[in-house]
């Protein structure tokens, strides 16, 4: 635990008492405490603007507002730079397999259209706009630049992902979360929570559907049964060969997250086996999709 964060934290004016402070795993790009003041309990996100990432704390910011602001996210009460303050949630963090129940998936699939498209009503910043095909541009060009040991293999993936981006063609636009991670749902009984909102801006919904089922291994029954509730109709095959892309691109874009992490990274994590994992799961998904949908 670092004592820097620690006495910033115990620091910070938003207090009413003398606070205690506990350590929180996860965070991928930053680093997540617990805090307890009075009968009160915060959770404290300690991150700088990443731009090896195309993380804007400023859209993280106004992301967490304006999700307070619909009812899916806690709310910030505190915010400095470098710092957010949010309400701590008392419920189930979930994993995949919380994520691959059906009826969590019910509940997730409802929460993201809500979230989709009631985003923009309060969102009060410069517009953001996730397109993963100008990411994986990003991470291909920083990869090229740093030694990394995946070089040989940047002009196939690049390829694949030109291919990826025409196949996926015209798209609706919506506010995205586009980091849905299990452990992004938070269940306290009565609702589900969205939390980090790293990489939120304005996306196709077909990142959102296809980020959470490649991050969550749905299998293809409920990826079918999750379109059709979230577009009201059974998917035709030109949605499905679209989605499929999209997926594609989803999983690439993990695969090169982590590979750019293993660069630049200073958490502590082993991100070369999360890029083994990530670029077996793509290897999978785009055979898949090169069987049935180009």
């Amino acid at each position: 635990m670092s004592d820097t964060a620690i006495k910033r934290i115990a620091a910070l004016p938003c207090w009413q008492t003398k606070v205690s402070i506990e350590e929180l795993s996860g965070g991928m790009t930053n680093l997540n405490f617990k805090v307890t003041d009075g009968t009160e309990q915060y959770v404290v996100r300690i991150g700088e603007d990443d731009p090896i990432h195309l993380i804007s704390r400023v859209n993280e910011v106004a992301s967490c507002e304006a999700a307070f602001q619909i009812g899916v996210s806690p709310e910030l009460i505190y915010h400095e730079a470098g710092i957010l303050v949010v309400r701590f949630i008392d419920g189930k963090v979930f994993d995949e397999a919380d994520v691959r129940n059906d009826n969590n998936l019910h509940r997730i699939v409802e929460l993201l259209r809500s979230f989709h498209r009631q985003m923009p009503q309060h969102f009060n910043q410069i517009a953001v706009l996730f397109w993963v095909f100008q990411v994986l541009r990003h991470y291909q060009n920083l990869l090229a630049r740093g030694d990394s040991a995946y070089a040989s293999r940047l002009p196939e993936l690049a390829r694949i992902a030109s291919e990826l981006e025409i196949a996926v063609g015209p798209v609706e636009i919506v506010f995205g979360h586009n980091d849905l991670l299990p452990a992004n749902f938070i269940d306290d009984g009565e609702r589900i929570w969205l939390i980090d909102f790293d990489y939120a801006g304005f996306n196709s919904p077909l990142f959102d559907l296809s980020n959470l089922a490649s991050n969550n291994e749905l299998d293809a029954v409920q990826e079918t049964a999750m379109l059709e509730q979230y577009y009201g109709v059974v998917p035709e095959t030109a949605r499905l060969a679209s989605y499929h892309a999209m997926k594609c691109a989803s999983l690439l874009r993990e695969t090169l997250w982590s590979m750019v992490s293993e660069l630049y990274s200073r958490v502590d994590m082993d991100f070369s086996d999360y890029t083994q994992k990530n670029l077996v799961r793509f290897e999978a998904v785009y055979a898949d999709y090169k069987n049935n949908y180009h």
